[in-house]
């Protein structure tokens, strides 16, 4: 399922997919900024309408209401990752190596978006049931994507026999720790050394020998 196939639900009185997605990105960073600092509840359409420079009545035309707002500022984000991912990992043939760029990817995507990312932890739970379901399935998509990098390194006998869906909501959980602490974190860190600092804590829990000699002889200067 694609990102479209997710959004499908959130009508557009415009026909023209070009200008519907550059409207909606538009519109879209304003509803994250003012969700993110004013809260979902308080912000209005209209406040939306003044800080991405366009009219109440114009936004309608994009989308019905305020919720439709919401869904889309949390796709897109995990969107980014969908995007991101792959393309970081585009041409590597490793498996180590690609499951490296697949964990910094992510967590490059998180530093960017980080309101983003603090808006779906707070504000999902304001969607309806099936519009959290919707959500709940991009996500699954996205850590598939890691998980499956995971799986090609237990293959390759680089990694321990783990769970690899409970190895990758661990690299998530660190991920979104940069912009749900970023306040703390970020004081005596930057965005570099803690993607160094969580491949090292996770290499060493899921090492085999195997993997430590490989990761060696691939990271040798």
């Amino acid at each position: 399922m694609s990102y479209d196939d997710h959004i499908i639900d959130v009508k557009s009185q415009v026909m023209d997919e070009k200008l519907v997605k550059q409207r909606r990105a538009q519109i879209v960073a304003g509803a994250v900024q003012l969700f993110s600092t004013q809260g979902y509840y308080k912000t209005t359409v209209q406040d939306v309408a003044k800080w991405a420079g366009v009219s109440p009545g114009l936004i309608y035309q994009y989308v019905r209401d305020k919720e439709d707002l919401l869904l889309l500022s949390i796709l897109d984000v995990l969107e980014s990752y969908k995007q991101m991912i792959p393309l970081a990992i585009a041409g590597i043939d490793d498996p180590l190596q690609q499951y490296c760029a697949a964990f910094k990817a992510y967590c490059r995507v998180v530093d960017a978006r980080r309101d983003a990312t603090i808006l779906a932890y707070r504000s999902s739970k304001s969607l309806s049931r099936d519009r959290r379901a919707s959500v709940k399935e991009a996500e699954r998509e996205t850590n598939k994507m890691i998980i499956d990098c995971v799986e090609a390194c237990i293959h390759a006998g680089l990694f321990r026999p783990v769970d690899s869906e409970l190895a990758t909501y661990q690299l998530v959980m660190y991920a979104h720790a940069w912009a749900l602490k970023h306040w703390q974190l970020s004081r005596n860190h930057d965005i570099d050394y803690y993607i160094e600092q969580g491949l090292d804590f996770s290499l060493h829990a899921l090492l085999t020998e195997k993997g430590w000699q490989h990761w060696q002889q691939t990271n040798t200067p």
